[in-house]
């Protein structure tokens, strides 16, 4: 739908998580028959969901613990853990310090050279322990540390930012990525992001990204909409992609699985971004309740300790359960917070979706009321939905 703005200006209607609903079809199955699996390069993983890549989020334990429990998590390899030779003092001067002091701290830290040699000891620590060694770098980190990645032998590197675009104009004197050659080259798949827009995805796709990830700016601890003003909410976003990717596999027969990397805090968050056309979804805050967590129950996005221009914050998630209740249940709160495997299979059942393709067929309805209807008793006294 297009909207007048004014003048000669139109815009777009666009939609996000929470305004839209699931219809159930004509045939439910036992949620034990639902398949909920997915690839990403040759690696097969029974749960659609990755940790982010953040460093109050995942580090060498937490990468291995999601990798048995049949899901992934993402080291970010310019953060805490390639800085540090030993992160647990700075992640506790983290948790530790007042608002008002936690910019100048964050920007102090992360000043600190990123070391070589620390990219290819938490590779191998990961990977000696039997987990799957997923890894992130900016796209200037991977102009200068992909060769370490590739020797490390990193399983999958995923190239991020908050816009990743194969057209990137930069300063004269300065040589951008050069994302084609790149994905070319590396002997790992490489996941591309972020984008929002059919067209982007679809030029990431043709420059052999293994997966893109969708999502600018609904993660809880990012302020790159404030900061900036740029986004696109994520059922929109989503759903475009998705265009762009079944568009790309008639054109070539390669399937580009969609990432919807950002803003999903329930199981229904999960279920709705698949239903939208996402292959899987990326979560932060999430897992940062963990009691495995590196965050010490507190989340920052990865754009927080920019020198310039901070675009994210800290926020306090608190601990509420261990990785396996979170990840696998049984749920011991009554929000949607836990056992996200167990909520996507029971909305699959109820939905009628045997894999994944049939749950992104799912008819969607435009339900702004949905998170409210008939839930006064709940908001009034802070309960399930109305916390």
């Amino acid at each position: 739908m297009t909207i007048q703005l004014g003048g000669h200006r139109t815009a777009r209607r666009a939609y996000g998580i929470d305004e839209i609903a699931l219809v159930p079809g004509n045939r439910t199955l036992d949620p034990q028959l639902v398949d909920t699996r997915w690839r990403i390069g040759a690696i097969e993983r029974e749960i659609p969901i990755i940790a982010s890549a953040m460093d109050g989020v995942v580090d060498v334990t937490m990468a291995v613990k999601l990798s048995q429990m049949g899901a992934l998590g993402v080291l970010n390899l310019e953060g805490i853990q390639t800085r540090y030779e030993d992160p647990a003092p700075i992640l506790e001067r983290i948790a530790s310090v007042s608002v008002d002091e936690f910019v100048p701290l964050m920007q102090q830290l992360y000043a600190q050279p990123i070391q070589p040699h620390l990219i290819e000891k938490r590779i191998q620590e990961i990977k000696s322990q039997g987990g799957i060694a997923a890894v992130s770098l900016t796209p200037a980190g991977a102009s200068r540390f992909g060769e370490v990645v590739a020797a490390a032998g990193a399983d999958l590197l995923f190239v991020q930012a908050t816009v990743v675009s194969p057209a990137h104009l930069a300063p004269e004197g300065t040589d951008p990525l050069d994302l084609a050659a790149f994905c070319e080259r590396m002997p790992m798949p490489v996941i591309l992001g972020n984008c929002v827009t059919y067209e982007v995805a679809l030029s990431l796709m043709h420059c052999g990204a293994a997966a893109i990830l969708v999502g600018i700016g609904p993660g809880a601890a990012c302020t790159s909409r404030g900061v900036l003003g740029v986004g696109v909410p994520q059922v929109t976003a989503i759903a475009d992609c998705a265009a762009a990717r079944d568009a790309y596999f008639e054109e070539t027969q390669r399937y580009v699985p969609v990432i919807a990397d950002g803003g999903l805090v329930t199981g229904g968050d999960v279920c709705k971004c698949i239903a939208c056309g996402a292959d899987a979804v990326m979560m932060g805050s999430p897992f940062a309740r963990a009691k495995e967590a590196p965050g010490r129950g507190y989340h920052w996005g990865m754009a927080t300790p920019s020198p310039v221009l901070p675009r994210g914050t800290r926020i306090h998630v608190g601990t509420t359960g261990t990785l396996e209740q979170i990840l696998r249940g049984p749920a011991q709160l009554d929000d949607g917070t836990h056992n996200f495997l167990g909520a996507l299979q029971t909305s699959m059942g109820t939905l009628g979706a045997k894999d994944l393709r049939e749950m992104q067929q799912v008819e969607i309805v435009i339900a702004p009321s949905l998170l409210t209807e008939g839930k006064v008793y709940q908001k009034a006294q802070k309960l399930g939905m109305g916390r």
